[in-house]
């Protein structure tokens, strides 16, 4: 009896983020660990799959660097990072569409068995994602970055209980191919959508002052209070291209943004229904 009360409770708790958050769009990012582990992959999934069900309009964006890696491993080919971007040769970049053509379809089968509705974006055929080569460095060669998205494809697949997949490959105006970082594509398809939040998904609690002491995990900080942390090295490495898009997202319009560590189970349900959340938000 006990423990149907406790469930009982935690649907109360849901219930008024479930009345907030009914038909507003959430882009959710996930990749890494995430990806390449199937019980973390398939308790991401079923939480999608009820936010769908709960009247939430899910967009997934992917990643997939630990499977491009191994791909290239396979086929020899050297693997090089500069300020945590891929280096992307014109071979590289053929194999990173192909990985991230299989885990698009990948993905959206898998939401089908769970009994929830999901189509491919940007795999099969690519236009949803404008891109332009990189700016800041162009020996980077075929990394590119967001120029435009198209909005209106997008926004016919966000239909009750359908989740779009994005891949985050675009095609230049040359008719090339290029990798750009998921969390640059999941914060400007968020703003493009007008989304109400942008949840990224990572291996860590979210962002602490101390590095690797989750005692120091902040839950909330503003995005002046961000942008401070990234001067004083306080957020450093892989979290910089995060946080950044958080950044961006929210200065953009975007209500919430969030890093949470997608391995705790059902994580984006304990951040997204409950009063304490178990990441970083970062808001206006």
């Amino acid at each position: 009896m006990e423990e149907a009360i406790r469930k009982s409770d935690v649907l109360i708790e849901a219930l008024p983020y479930i009345k907030m958050y009914a038909n507003k769009i959430f882009v959710i990012k996930f990749g890494g660990s995430d990806i390449v582990d199937p019980d973390i992959k398939r308790g991401i999934l079923q939480d999608i799959v009820f936010m769908s069900y709960v009247g939430i309009r899910p967009v997934i964006v992917h990643g997939g660097g630990p499977f491009i890696n191994e791909e290239l491993k396979k086929r020899g080919i050297k693997i090089e990072f500069k300020d945590g971007l891929r280096v992307t040769t014109k071979e590289t970049m053929e194999v990173v569409d192909s990985v991230l053509t299989r885990i698009n379809h990948g993905l959206v089968d898998e939401i089908k068995k769970l009994d929830g509705r999901s189509l491919s974006l940007n795999a099969d055929r690519k236009g949803i994602i404008k891109a332009r080569p990189l700016k800041e460095n162009k020996k980077m060669g075929f990394i590119g970055e967001v120029k435009e998205i198209d909005i209106e494809t997008i926004r016919k697949t966000i239909r009750p209980r359908s989740v779009p997949v994005i891949s985050p490959v675009g095609i230049g105006e040359d008719k090339e191919l290029y990798n750009i970082n998921a969390d640059e594509v999941a914060s400007e398809v968020a703003i493009a959508l007008k989304a109400a939040k942008l949840v990224l998904l990572t291996d860590v609690k979210g962002i602490m002052r101390e590095k690797g002491n989750e005692d120091t995990l902040i839950s909330s900080l503003k995005v002046s209070d961000a942008e401070k942390l990234i001067k004083e090295n306080v957020i450093q490495g892989g979290m910089i291209p995060k946080v950044k898009a958080c950044i961006k997202a929210v200065s953009c319009g975007v209500a919430k943004t969030h890093i949470i560590d997608g391995r705790i189970q059902h994580s984006l349900l304990l951040e997204i229904f409950t009063d304490k959340g178990i990441g970083t938000e970062i808001k206006p």
